[in-house]
């Protein structure tokens, strides 16, 4: 465990009525307590889980278009207006680790093109020359390594069921001596063992059982059963 905490500066926030701090979840907010090397952030679109993320991000000085400390390039709206309104408490403080923001990740991976001397330490191609799924997974294999913290915001974006798979085995083996907080809609991902999950759709933040998130109930009552749900759904055509 490296990051224990991150906490919102309510004392700097001087009007709520603008975004970010107009989002509920952010309002209620207080502090964040992470005691397991495994955290998710779930919740609807919206609910404020990647803006907390991405503002964790401009704290521990990766590019918040994605990247980590020495990744410089810029996209448009990329910057945190949420960053500079919070805390986090270390220990010990980390400096290497990277944060994958997925909606951007194609400009990431157009970054590392001018910087070919990187490549390397991804897998040794372009990511561009590799398909979506391919490039996520050839960043999560060659990049992430020991004390490190990875902040991911939906790394399920590019991958499917099987690669999800393959990401929980890589968290795996980094599992004792890296942390990682991830932004998801997964339920594969959720699954993690022991893994902590925050709900950022209650208001505040609080921790939520696997079994108690809509992402799994959801899923659950879909797969088992799917025509009930599908005549529930198209009943009103």
């Amino acid at each position: 465990m490296y990051l224990r905490s991150a906490e919102l500066l309510k004392e700097r926030i001087t009007n709520y009525s603008t975004y970010p701090f107009s989002i509920p979840v952010i309002r209620s907010m207080s502090k964040l307590h992470f005691h397991t090397h495994i955290t998710f952030f779930v919740g609807e679109n919206g609910s404020g889980k990647s803006t907390f993320l991405e503002a964790m991000a401009y704290q521990c000085s990766f590019n918040t278009a994605g990247g980590g400390r020495n990744n410089s390039y810029d996209v448009d709206a990329s910057e945190s207006a949420l960053g500079p309104y919070i805390r986090l408490s270390w220990m010990p403080k980390l400096t290497n680790g990277f944060f994958l923001r997925a909606e951007t990740f194609y400009q990431f991976a157009s970054y590392l093109d001018t910087v070919p001397e990187s490549l390397p330490y991804y897998g040794g191609k372009s990511l561009h020359e590799q398909s979506h799924g391919e490039a996520f997974l050839s960043l999560f294999k060659h990049r992430f390594g020991k004390k490190a913290i990875y902040l991911l915001d939906e790394p399920e974006a590019a991958l499917s069921p099987a690669r999800q798979l393959a990401l929980l085995r890589v968290i795996k083996d980094l599992e004792h001596d890296a942390q990682f907080i991830i932004a998801t809609h997964s339920p594969i991902l959720l699954g993690y063992p022991n893994a902590q999950i925050y709900n950022f759709d209650a208001k505040p933040v609080e921790e939520i059982r696997y079994e108690d998130t809509a992402h799994y109930q959801l899923t659950r009552r879909f797969l088992e059963n799917r025509k009930n749900v599908l005549n529930e759904l198209f009943s009103n055509d």
